[in-house]
């Protein structure tokens, strides 16, 4: 793929055909969904006598209560079959769905359109492992954050456009109904054909027994996520983003009608600004990430949502129009800009959000259980989605007004998000890496890719400036072991940062023997465990811009634990605020001016026995250049 256009993917039979299968699902599930919310919502005396507000929240929790309960199951289909016909096997049971609840249209039979509501969240179940577990098999590394934000672009525009011709046509008189059961299974039917083009992707563990007790299965599956740390509390933050997304959509109907004054047009805005907002989020990942997966997005997707959510409940308090309006009427009100951004930008955040979760569970789980995996990630979505159902109900009776639920929500996103980021304290370390090349630098790698995905390497870098490690860690794909001076550990931030990435401290011979020696202990250990380890062989930062000469700490890792070295070179960072040079650090920093350019370039594996201070020194002062 482009690294500059993730849509080339589009064009590639191993993408497109499982992308619009996907699309196709995604919108014919909220074609029906949203028709069915519509007519209860604007219609509701029509249909039943049961309180429209606790319908708005309790058919998207039967929607998602088939997750919780057979994802284990469908997890390990997956695995044991091969996707494509599984896939195959699901649009036709999408088609046997659509065609009963066309039936309950026709006969307003409610409960009827109920039971195809858990029939459709049944078929999604079955296809979510399917979904996340075929791109990893199909796309490359660099691909996989792209990949997942085009499958996460075309899911939501799949949504968008699904509550828009749902809400738009039920309501249409005389034949609404009749127009809705005939698109339904009219998609069902394009989303099979489109599933007859998936190439083929053996199944990981074919010989698998099925397990059929869901229950069991489920516990099982969810004890195997726990034992990967980092996946496990991923799937968490996964899930609570479903948590977030389902309170604040399932209370859109009644905001948009009974808040806005708005008919089922405005209702149809909210969510056109939340879908789009999802998709211009996730196609913002790639590009924001460099084509790798940068969990550092994540703390910022969630200080979005937490952000935008608290404005989205001063926007809709200080909104004061009374009089009922349609789309253009509700556009022309004060205030009412202000709220469609907030729903724009919380979609915006969201995407930001979920793509490089989604990215990280797919590349550092088991290859042989992602399908089981993402089940389990299903398993505590629908939980999830089930309890946020479910608070949204008492919070409702207990005389809460929507706006805030709004509020509630915020605040609750930014408790659970530093929870989870105090218990994997890489996500914010990443995202401060993240900042800091993205706001004072302009980074730009040169050959980022070869630094190796799996396995024990050192790395050996020139050292400018105080953030010299930083830019490392920001451009690696997989965290890095730092071996520091132990006089960077007293330093306030710098310090924290560090300590959280377990770099690993050091001293000179005659300052601190013992510490020297245990360094050298805890680098071997690191690498023995199969983790990267960096160094600044010079052992000091440059006073002029010069490589100082290399060390001979580097030969003694090397004899100790004989792996590949990886030269790495910094240019262009010399001179800004955070080096060490004669004159007012200041001055040289505005000479150089706002977002200088540096570049870290990184060259082809040394062998071990090649790797001499001497010989390391020549390669990384060769990878630098002349541009200091």
């Amino acid at each position: 793929m482009s690294q500059s256009n993730q849509f080339s993917l589009l064009g590639q039979r191993r993408f497109a055909p499982f992308f619009w299968t996907q699309f196709l699902g995604a919108l014919n599930d909220n074609v029906f969904k949203t028709a069915l919310l519509t007519i209860l919502t604007y219609d509701a005396l029509s249909w039943t006598d049961i309180d429209t507000g606790l319908l708005n929240n309790l058919i998207p929790g039967l929607f998602i209560l088939p997750f919780f309960l057979f994802s284990a199951t469908a997890g390990q289909l997956a695995d044991k079959m091969e996707k494509g016909r599984l896939a195959r096997y699901v649009k036709l049971l999408e088609i046997g769905i659509m065609g009963i609840a066309a039936y309950g249209w026709m006969t307003h039979h409610l409960w009827l359109l109920v039971v195809a509501v858990a029939g459709m969240g049944v078929h999604s179940t079955i296809f979510g492992p399917v979904k996340y577990a075929y791109l990893p098999q199909q796309l490359k590394p660099q691909e996989l954050v792209g990949g997942n934000g085009v499958i996460e672009m075309g899911t939501f525009v799949g949504i968008l456009l699904g509550e828009v011709i749902g809400a738009v046509l039920v309501v249409h008189k005389p034949f609404g109904l009749e127009m809705v059961a005939a698109i339904t299974i009219g998609f069902a039917v394009l989303g099979w054909l489109a599933s007859l083009g998936i190439p083929s992707s053996p199944a990981p563990a074919p010989d698998l027994k099925i397990n059929w007790n869901p229950f069991s299965e489920m516990v099982r599956n969810l004890g195997f996520s726990r034992r990967n740390r980092p996946v496990f509390l991923s799937i968490l933050g996964n899930s609570w983003f479903w948590f977030y997304g389902a309170i604040v959509l399932a209370q859109f109907p009644l905001y948009a009608k009974n808040y806005l004054h708005g008919d089922h047009s405005v209702f149809v805005l909210l969510l056109m600004v939340f879908s789009v907002g999802i998709g211009i989020g996730s196609l913002l990942c790639e590009r924001l990430s460099g084509h790798k997966v940068e969990i550092g997005l994540v703390p910022f997707g969630a200080i979005g949502l937490s952000v935008f959510g608290l404005e989205l409940y001063f926007a809709s308090v200080s909104y004061s129009a009374t009089a009922a309006v349609d789309m253009s009427g509700f556009l022309a009100q004060h205030g009412s800009l202000r709220i469609l951004i907030d729903c724009a930008m919380i979609g915006v955040f969201g995407g930001l959000y979920i793509v490089p979760l989604f990215a990280l569970i797919q590349t550092r789980c088991d290859p042989e259980h992602v399908s089981r995996t993402i089940a389990g990630m299903n398993i505590m979505n629908s939980l999830f989605m089930v309890v946020a159902a479910l608070l949204a109900m008492v919070l409702l009776r207990s005389g809460f007004t929507i706006p805030q639920i709004f509020l509630i929500t915020a605040i609750l996103n930014a408790l659970v998000a530093t929870y989870i980021f105090s218990l994997v304290p890489e996500f914010l370390m990443r995202f401060l890496a993240w900042m800091l090349i993205h706001t004072i630098h302009r980074v730009r790698t040169v050959n980022a890719d070869l630094i190796p995905k799996h396995g024990a390497a050192v790395l050996v870098c020139n050292h400018v400036s105080y953030v010299d490690a930083i830019v490392i860690m920001a451009a690696s794909p997989r965290p890095i072991r730092f071996v520091m001076d132990h006089r960077i550990f007293r330093t306030p931030v710098l310090s924290w940062i560090f300590r959280t990435a377990k770099a690993i401290p050091i001293a000179p011979a005659k300052e601190d023997p013992w510490l020297m020696e245990k360094a050298y202990v805890d680098i071997a250990q690191a690498l023995h465990e199969g983790d990267l380890v960096c160094i600044f062989p010079e052992g000091k930062l440059t006073s002029n811009g010069e490589i100082n000469e290399f060390k001979g700490g580097i030969k003694k890792i090397i004899d100790r634990s004989p792996v590949q070295v990886f030269p790495l070179a910094l240019r262009g960072l010399w001179g800004s605020l955070l080096t060490r040079g004669a004159g007012n650090p200041f001055h040289r920093s505005f000479k150089r001016g706002l977002f200088s350019k540096l570049e870290l370039a990184v060259g082809e594996p040394i062998a071990a026995q090649q790797a001499t201070p001497e010989y390391l020194q020549q390669r990384v002062s060769e990878l630098r250049g002349e541009w200091k």
